[in-house]
């Protein structure tokens, strides 16, 4: 499952260099599927989707730092453990119940979005 920031967060910006899929955004900060991943183009995302990955997307937050879910892998393939909670002086980074993924799937996005590593 992706992982989420709560209203709790203070936007200290602990965490978003501590992404490795540059999946987490200062809030009102535009994201776009190619930040830091080998995206580029018109891609077809894992879930079957079609997108410019250059084209910038909607905040999903204006107040506070925010993950972009459809980016996010829980640091599956790069970490033991989500960075951004081990970072988070206020422990607001937290598992999203609406965006429940297996290993499985979190590696399939974190090769998808990262092929060369």
């Amino acid at each position: 499952m992706a992982i989420i920031i709560t209203d709790e967060c203070i936007n200290c910006g602990a965490c978003e260099p501590e992404c490795p899929n540059t999946a987490i955004y200062e809030g009102a900060d535009d994201w776009r599927y190619s930040d830091g991943t080998s995206l580029n183009g018109k891609v077809v995302l894992p879930n079957g989707e079609e997108v410019d990955a250059d084209e910038t997307q909607e905040p999903i937050s204006d107040e506070v730092y925010y993950i972009a879910p459809d980016k996010c892998t829980e640091c599956v393939g790069f970490h033991e453990e989500p960075q951004c909670a081990a970072v988070c002086p206020v422990d607001c980074c937290v598992p999203d119940e609406d965006h429940v993924e297996s290993e499985e799937t979190l590696l399939g996005k974190q090769r998808f979005m990262h092929p060369e590593d």
